[in-house]
């Protein structure tokens, strides 16, 4: 496979500009952050100020849900791809996609089920 073919389709890439990167912006998602709880995963998201042209990610997957770095890394990379793939639909808000217990035990499919049921409800 070529580097071509391998490369995201145009739109659809994950640049710093749409990540939490500073503890600062994560603190300011929590303190008044609006919760959509899941069953393995909670979102928080608050609306940006100023806002922003697009939404923003940050992760926060806890060595205590998931002792493996493996399946931090596949937590993160399915909350990752997800957001990808919703970030046009979404409002300018930031959130941040938080690990709850049981989350180490899901499949790919099942948290980006979860995922996605997770991002429907971000206003």
């Amino acid at each position: 496979m070529d580097a071509q073919a391998a490369a995201p389709v145009s739109g659809q890439g994950f640049p710093r500009s749409l990540r939490l990167l500073k503890g600062v912006e994560f603190q300011r998602v929590f303190d008044r952050a609006r919760r959509v709880p899941g069953q393995r995963l909670m979102l928080l998201y608050r609306a940006q100020d100023p806002p922003a042209p697009q939404a923003r990610l940050g992760l926060a997957v806890s060595r205590r849900h998931a002792r493996r770095s493996v399946d931090r890394n596949r937590v993160k990379r399915a909350a990752r791809e997800a957001f990808r793939f919703r970030r046009a639909a979404l409002p300018p808000v930031d959130i941040i996609v938080l690990s709850r217990a049981g989350v180490a035990g899901a499949s790919g499919t099942e948290l980006r089920a979860e995922l996605d049921q997770l991002l429907d409800k971000v206003k």
